[in-house]
């Protein structure tokens, strides 16, 4: 099949290139000149693993191509998939959907036989129908039918998460979409891959009702870790204790120093602001996002207590700075609340981050950024792990000693237990654990 994606950005360039690896033959399309130029380059604008090989290898096979073009592809594709961005609107938190909606126009414009308009960007309820809306006054004489197909990309595991999906969800009534649909993904029905058809209200609020609800358990377990704290439990212990019910499951519930990253920031500020159009109040959602913002600026406060209580004068080793690890995004890092506290309390601070500091530095423009993580620590006062990048968990904790003035060491991720730095000296002070002051 002949498939034009619109934007190349996350979603985009991922999906793109995964229905290339699937047989299909995909334009990608952005208004970006420079990007598209970097892009048929070879040159990949965001860190994801085994995305660089992806496209490598579908660009040679000439299934997978760039252009700043709509009109070299959409009046000869089976199906438009609709991938800007949908950023929340300053100001109200709404999400902005102009770019959805000039896309819907300009793909309009260009249709020529039956086509399948499909939004792949998160959008809120409603803007399947106003896309369709689009469509019917601009493309009135024309074939087409609109969808929904939210994506559930997790950065760091996109490639393999499209192509081993819990699910995939498509909205539309019409049976002539669907069956599109189907064939676009039609290699993952030999991995029995549950593809669900729904209304495009349901599909859209689907997205947004999975983020909420995994946002919240984040939000929970935070919380369930202060108490630990206080009465002498080890929330990993209770976090599986709990996730061994079928129920409740074992994913999300890592404590640590709050959620950030493109999803769920917005995709929650933009369900509540759905809710309150309609005056439904989501009041579990609103807690989570309270609950998620006081978290991330606590965190500088546990910081400044293992330093005694002052910051003043002190100098901070970060091993971190995006929001996860297999990313290089900082989007709402918890890193954009730590470190400006902790400059304003009158810490110096060295990070290094393995594929964000290009990103970082535009962002936090005043901390020392440095070639490896050893190198942070060079008469550091405090090592603190922000983001669980798998070369942290393995640091050799002598040399570390050695480099530090104090032997103190803010674990943030738990990613160490508590017996092995303390065996070589060090103050170990993690998230939800018992006596850790």
């Amino acid at each position: 099949m002949r498939v034009t994606v619109v934007g190349t950005g996350y979603v985009g360039l991922v999906s793109g290139a995964c229905f290339s690896e699937f047989g299909h033959h995909v334009t990608c399309v952005d208004v970006n000149a420079d990007k598209i130029k970097a892009l048929k380059a070879g040159s990949i604008p965001i860190f994801e693993p085994g995305l660089d090989a992806l496209v490598e290898r579908n660009v040679k096979a000439g299934r997978l191509d760039f252009s700043t073009r709509l009109g070299d592809s959409v009046g000869a594709s089976d199906a438009v998939f609709i991938a800007v961005g949908t950023p929340s609107r300053r100001g109200d938190g709404h999400a902005d959907l102009s770019y959805v909606y000039k896309a819907a126009e300009d793909i309009a414009d260009l249709l020529y036989g039956y086509t399948v308009v499909i939004t792949k960007s998160t959008v809120p309820v409603g803007t399947g129908a106003q896309v369709e809306k689009i469509l019917r006054d601009r493309a009135g004489d024309k074939e087409w039918d609109v969808a929904s197909n939210p994506e559930f990309l997790r950065e760091g595991a996109a490639i393999d998460d499209f192509m081993h999906p819990d699910r995939v969800i498509v909205g539309t009534r019409s049976e002539r979409a669907q069956a599109v649909i189907r064939e676009l993904y039609r290699p993952l029905f030999l991995n029995e891959t549950p593809v669900m058809f729904t209304a495009l209200e349901s599909a859209e609020l689907i997205k947004y009702a999975a983020n909420a609800f995994l946002a919240t358990k984040i939000s929970f377990i935070n919380e369930i870790a202060d108490l630990c704290e206080e009465l002498g439990a080890e929330v990993q212990d209770v976090a599986k204790g709990i996730g061994l019910d079928n129920r409740i499951g074992r994913k999300f519930l890592n404590a640590g120093p709050g959620y950030g990253g493109s999803c769920f920031p917005k995709d929650t500020l933009a369900l509540l602001r759905t809710a309150e159009e309609i005056n439904r109040p989501l009041r579990i959602v609103q807690a989570t996002v309270d609950a998620n913002d006081q978290r991330k600026k606590s965190m500088a406060d546990r910081i400044i207590k293992a330093l005694g209580g002052s910051a003043k004068g002190k100098h901070v080793a970060l091993l971190g700075l995006t929001f996860k690890p297999n990313t290089d995004d900082m989007r709402d890092s918890p890193s954009l609340d730590i470190v400006p506290a902790l400059l304003k309390a009158g810490a110096t601070i060295a990070a290094y981050d393995p594929e964000g500091m290009e990103e970082a530095r535009k962002l936090l423009p005043e901390i020392t950024y440095c070639d490896d993580a050893y190198a942070t620590m060079d008469k550091a006062d405090i090592l603190v792990i922000l983001t669980e990048w798998n070369q942290f968990r393995a640091l050799d904790l002598d040399r570390v000693g050695s480099l530090l003035r104090q032997r103190i060491l803010v674990d943030l991720r738990n990613i160490y237990g508590r017996g092995e730095p303390q065996a070589h000296g060090f103050e170990y002070r993690g998230i939800g654990r018992k006596n850790v002051g």
